[in-house]
């Protein structure tokens, strides 16, 4: 490997796994309400065109950090879609007894 893989390698490593103690914390926590909805939203829209960039390009570093990281990402969007979102689903009053309930 050539030092210019190996940059991208740990460059990409770093600021994935910089995702990791945040999925740790929400999961611990049981709370993503200090994340907003639309950060969350447009950082997997631009993590997953750089995925499809990086596979364009072949560059196997973009690749890669991109694919972990929007791993990481989706876990955080679920865990907030199931920490806040569903819940509010839940308790909202029932127009139809037919409805659907959990």
């Amino acid at each position: 490997m050539d030092l210019t893989v190996t940059l991208g390698m740990v460059a990409g490593a770093l600021t994935t796994l910089a995702y990791l103690p945040q999925v740790i914390k929400i999961w611990r926590t049981k709370s993503a309400d200090s994340l907003s909805w639309a950060m969350l939203l447009v950082l997997c829209a631009g993590v997953s065109l750089w995925l499809v960039y990086g596979m364009y390009v072949h560059d196997t570093p973009l690749v890669m950090a991109n694919l972990v990281t929007l791993m990481l990402s989706s876990i955080i969007l679920g865990l907030k879609i199931s920490y806040e979102a569903l819940p509010r689903l839940q308790n909202r009053p029932r127009i139809f007894a037919w409805g659907w309930r959990r």
